[in-house]
């Protein structure tokens, strides 16, 4: 293993935005719970049954929005029509859902702010001191923004977002095809990238995907199922990779 704890031979680190850069899952996992309640409260009355953190963490969490609502749906046994992607946040749609969660997050972003985590921060620059090359791989079309809001822009040599994945028509996780975009875009072979993600989807992608090694970030008490889902190793920040941070 290497002083960043990585194994030999690891040549890049892709690392997910919400929850592993920057404390934004919380802030998505508020904005998505007012939208379902909201919509389940009016379709079901004051007997629904709201929406929780297995949900989040099952259905939603890392994967594109449009994908969110329709898992979450799902789950319900709740069909709705897809719309279109410019649908109104008041109209009753797969897309009109989701552009109702993204308006909240934007609000909940102007409000509260941005936070990075400063022990990926620390690592990712360790990494570059190193000589690996970084990407950073999320689902959110909003990514750029909340880079240069924490003035982390510059830290990463590659950008697949969910603005590039839609110009790209690439799906999004659990498939691995957003990260191996990264990969492909740094000049290295997926077994030759560590993957770094928080989200069970973003697990999955990693494995699927054959990438060296996937690190699972336990921001919120799931490492067994971070393990469950493929990660080679779960850590509750990434300094303790470089026997820096706090150990459990």
């Amino acid at each position: 293993m290497t002083k960043l704890g990585l194994p030999d031979g690891i040549q890049a680190c892709l690392f997910d935005l919400d929850g592993v850069i920057t404390k934004t899952a919380v802030v998505h996992a508020a904005a998505w719970k007012r939208v379902f309640d909201d919509f389940l409260r009016q379709r079901d009355g004051d007997g629904f049954r709201p929406f929780d953190d297995a949900d989040y963490d099952e259905q939603v969490d890392g994967r594109p929005r449009a994908d969110g609502v329709r898992a979450f749906l799902a789950s319900r046994g709740i069909e709705l029509p897809e719309g279109t992607p410019d649908d109104p946040p008041d109209r009753q749609t797969v897309h009109g859902l989701g552009n109702r969660k993204n308006d909240l997050l934007l609000e909940l972003i102007r409000t509260q702010g941005v936070q990075a985590y400063d022990g990926t921060i620390r690592f990712v620059e360790a990494a570059r001191s190193a000589g690996l090359r970084t990407a950073v791989v999320s689902s959110s079309a909003n990514c750029r923004d909340v880079l240069r809001s924490i003035g982390a822009e510059h830290l990463f040599d590659v950008r697949v977002d969910g603005v590039v994945a839609a110009e790209r028509r690439l799906p999004g996780k659990p498939r691995p095809d957003t990260f191996l975009a990264a990969a492909h875009d740094l000049g290295v072979r997926p077994e030759d990238a560590a993957v770094f993600e928080d989200a069970l989807a973003g697990m999955d992608a990693g494995r699927s995907g054959h990438f060296g090694y996937v690190v699972g970030v336990d921001r919120v008490g799931q490492a067994d199922a971070l393990r469950a889902h493929g990660a080679d190793t779960v850590v509750r920040d990434l300094e303790e990779l470089t026997g820096t941070g706090e150990r459990p």
